[in-house]
């Protein structure tokens, strides 16, 4: 069986739960799910969809950095919204860190999401 590696990084949240913040197997990366926890006190961004959407993307560049990746090397992203009608919000935040060529991706409507959380995504990524 090919060797995982996982990914740790104090610029992203530590994980809530037990589960990794990423493990990589051959060329793909998986990261786990984020929400808009802020990595230095573990805290729930307050505010808007598009403020947590952004806080998001930073953690998740945050665990890119820590395997020398980019979001070009993002090849697939799943959304998950708690209220569909931010869709519009969640998106216009999500074209800026994928201007051309985005990755495949999901959007999925959901009852609810950890602390509270409007959205969450997680990503894989391609080495």
């Amino acid at each position: 069986m090919p060797t995982k590696t996982y990914i740790q990084t104090d610029e992203a949240p530590k994980a809530i739960g037990p589960y990794s913040q990423g493990v990589a197997l051959c060329h793909l990366v998986f990261l786990s799910g984020q929400i808009a926890l802020i990595p230095e006190t573990g805290e729930l961004v307050k505010g808007s969809v598009t403020e947590e959407t952004t806080q998001i993307f930073k953690n998740i560049g945050a665990l890119l950095r820590a395997k020398d990746l980019t979001f070009e090397n993002v090849v697939k992203a799943t959304i998950f919204l708690t209220d569909m009608s931010k869709f519009a919000e969640v998106n216009a935040e999500y074209a800026k860190y994928f201007p051309s060529n985005p990755p495949a991706r999901s959007c999925v409507g959901v009852a609810s999401l950890p602390r509270g959380a409007q959205v969450e995504i997680e990503v894989i990524a391609g080495i």
